[in-house]
């Protein structure tokens, strides 16, 4: 599996608010050598938002700068939707 791959199946399981298949593909790829890339975690960070799960939506949105993977507008907007949606708005 390559980058597109994971990136194509958190993004279809953030379409289908499948957040627990969004974890297991993401512990999938942190014990793979695919490079972590922005448009994977911003598909990860929108299911959170989705699937009111804040928390841990945040947790990765920090875990990309851990990780040094880029952060853009969509990664930042999905972060604050995460905050409206778990009514965290002094997070965001």
């Amino acid at each position: 599996r390559g980058a597109i791959t994971y990136s194509a199946a958190v993004s279809a399981c953030e379409t289908g608010e499948q957040w627990p298949q969004v974890l297991q593909l993401l512990r999938e790829l942190a014990d793979s050598r695919v490079e972590r890339c922005t448009i994977t975690y911003n598909a990860a960070v929108r299911a959170g938002a989705k699937g009111k799960q804040w928390s841990q939506a945040l947790q990765l949105f920090r875990e990309m700068a851990d990780n040094r993977v880029e952060r853009d507008t969509t990664t930042y907007n999905a972060a604050v939707s995460a905050c409206e949606t778990g009514e965290q708005l002094v997070q965001a």
